[in-house]
């Protein structure tokens, strides 16, 4: 069930860029002589300058990270968000690290059009047992009457092991079966590390009908290879100055970035 997503993007390869906040208050980095607004306004203006197709926003400074995330955080997120409304050119998503269930409520508060999280599979994390809730973040949206949301299912967690023994692409596919998403994404270990192309490759046989995206990683020199596997990515770290994932977006990394993309695409 791809139908939300090809609403959304349509038959292209979407590339989503990361506009990472910096730390919520609340969290353990956060500094409140940090003009918040004003990260976000830059990093969003940035990719949006570039031609990307999309963007995604999430709280990748709230280190570490949380399965029930602070309220505080989740409305910070949603007030800049709506800030920035009559700025936001293309269409956007967010992603409240690691609770399905915020980042739900995030995406109806903000009228966003897709969301993505973990929300299969059983986990030993840096965060401690991790056992998200597919069901629940469903039925959630549903109530919010939000069924037009497009779920996009990280399905190899960052940061974590998964303590289910079967393939990554069997259980890619079971999630397909039981949870219907709008799109499945594979990640490497930690943000900003690259997903196996073997991993893309082995998810993508098993699930034609699919959209599968790699979710972390992608490079300048690796994009070309990487969308002739998969159905589109997501890319943050690489778009940073220096590609430190911690800094400012770089226009010019984030056009040359693009760039390449158009290319591999054509």
């Amino acid at each position: 069930m791809t139908r939300n997503f090809k609403r959304v993007f349509g038959e292209t390869k979407p590339v989503i860029g990361m506009v990472h906040f910096g730390a919520l208050p609340g969290t353990p980095l956060y500094d409140p002589t940090f003009d918040l607004l004003a990260g976000v306004r830059d990093d969003l203006l940035a990719l949006q300058n570039a031609g990307f197709d999309a963007v995604m926003f999430g709280n990748e400074n709230d280190r570490p990270y949380e399965f029930n995330v602070d309220t505080a955080s989740v409305a910070t997120m949603a007030t800049i968000i709506g800030q920035l409304k009559s700025e936001i050119t293309v269409p956007f998503g967010v992603n409240v690290l690691w609770d399905p269930m915020s980042s739900v409520a995030l995406g109806v508060a903000t009228g966003a059009a897709f969301i993505r999280e973990i929300f299969t599979g059983t986990y030993a994390s840096d965060m401690g047992s991790w056992t998200p809730d597919a069901g629940k973040a469903l039925r959630y949206s549903n109530r919010l009457r939000r069924s037009d949301l497009a779920m996009l299912y990280n399905i190899s967690a960052e940061f974590a092991y998964s303590l289910d023994q079967r393939s990554l692409a069997d259980r890619a596919r079971s999630a397909v079966f039981s949870s219907v998403p709008d799109a499945v994404l594979v990640s490497g270990q930690i943000t900003g590390e690259a997903a196996k192309l073997s991993d893309l490759k082995a998810v993508k046989a098993v699930l034609p009908d699919t959209v599968v995206m790699a979710n972390t990683g992608v490079k300048h020199d690796t994009v070309a290879e990487v969308l002739n596997i998969a159905d589109g990515c997501i890319v943050g770290s690489s778009l940073k100055v220096d590609g430190n994932t911690w800094n400012p977006i770089d226009p010019e990394r984030a056009h040359e970035f693009m760039a390449r993309a158009q290319k591999a695409r054509a």
